[in-house]
């Protein structure tokens, strides 16, 4: 087995990280705040405590009521975890480390909840934003991470480009 770059042990630390703060926020929002109990609580401004059982992918979407699409679901999101770990360990760029192990830590911890309680548990609402989904912070960190891998990947591009410029001789376009 390949040794596994500094990039790559910061993206696995990260996930973990994710990991243990989505779990630790859950379990606060299901037994000491008892959140299915009381629906809803105001936090500040826009921003509201709203449980909501997700039985589905991210943000509500593919509904899975049967308990087939429910392990479907939670296999799917280990293999892509499993494969993420496998692409970053050799990890060169800190933006593509910080981006995987983001989506790492949030599939993961979304699968947690899968095979724990049946479903994701969301709580985080700011639908008077007029964003209609609740989301956790496993959700956040996936979204979160998959901009970065965009922002990345459109970086990496512009290098790759730019080295081809110059590489290119006088007079002739490098594309």
């Amino acid at each position: 087995m390949t040794a596994i770059t500094r990039l790559g042990w910061t993206a696995l630390i990260l996930a973990a990280c994710v990991v243990v703060a989505d779990q630790a926020v859950k379990q606060w929002i299901l037994s000491t705040l008892n959140l299915p109990l009381k629906v809803s609580v105001p936090v500040a401004g826009p921003v509201y405590l709203t449980m909501v059982w997700n039985p589905g992918v991210s943000f509500g979407f593919l509904q899975a009521q049967q308990q087939l699409v429910r392990w479907l679901l939670a296999a799917f999101s280990i293999v892509v975890s499993v494969l993420l770990a496998v692409w970053v360990r050799k990890a060169e760029r800190p933006l593509f480390a910080v981006a995987v192990g983001l989506v790492m830590g949030g599939a993961v911890g979304n699968v947690i909840d899968r095979i724990r309680l049946g479903a994701v548990a969301d709580f985080i609402d700011v639908s008077r934003l007029y964003f209609p989904w609740v989301f956790n912070v496993a959700d956040s960190a996936i979204s979160v991470g998959i901009c970065l891998l965009l922002i990345d990947m459109l970086r990496q591009d512009g290098r790759e480009r730019a080295a081809k410029s110059a590489q290119a001789p006088a007079g002739q376009d490098a594309a």
